[in-house]
């Protein structure tokens, strides 16, 4: 199976077991699990959405690491300092082999669109902090938190997002990994892509 027939069938498969987590099967949910689990699907979801909270926890870690690393406008390493986008790009990139976009404009387009409930670490929470859509971005840790870049005079830290100054701000979630996920199920498949 391709890289994007098996997304699509893994995206598919997603959506329809997302509401069986949630809720007690009704009995016309049995036949669709009966067909899944013989065909192997509900594990190879499991085994996917393990890895992708293996590589979400991994990534917030090593995000954490670059606590305290200076704020530098067009920086995108530890040498030189961080943008926000810099930032964001350099953590994906070395954690997971993702290459996102530069700015943080392109990466909120290139990623997929969750909703602020669905939060999990390793998504991207962006801000409009300049009369624009989507001039900020962060990674997004848990607990109503998230790890930047903020500005210039400043560090990469980790601030709330329920402070009024970000609450005011907020313009969206993202998520990357799970292209990540999918694509490293298929052996022909590169993240780096």
């Amino acid at each position: 199976m391709t890289a994007p027939r098996l997304k699509l069938s893994l995206s598919f498969f997603s959506l329809l077991t997302a509401g069986f987590a949630h809720a007690a099967p009704g009995p016309e949910a049995d036949p669709l699990n009966a067909f899944m689990a013989e065909k192997g699907l509900v594990s190879q979801i499991q085994r996917v959405e393990e890895r992708a909270t293996q590589k979400a926890s991994e990534l917030v870690v090593y995000a954490m690491g670059f606590l305290g690393v200076p704020y530098k406008l067009g920086g995108n390493s530890v040498e030189t300092g961080f943008d926000c986008s810099g930032f964001v790009k350099a953590i994906y990139q070395q954690t997971v082999g993702l290459i996102l976009p530069r700015k943080a404009d392109e990466q909120a387009l290139a990623t997929q669109t969750i909703e602020r409930s669905d939060l999990q670490p390793g998504d991207l929470v962006f801000f409009n902090t300049l009369h624009r859509a989507f001039s900020h971005v962060g990674i997004y840790v848990g607990d109503g938190k998230f790890v930047h870049s903020p500005k210039a005079g400043a560090e990469v830290r980790i601030e709330s997002m329920n402070v009024s100054y970000w609450k005011r701000r907020f313009d969206g979630a993202r998520r990357a990994l799970a292209t990540v996920s999918a694509e490293s199920d298929t052996p022909s498949a590169s993240a780096t892509n």
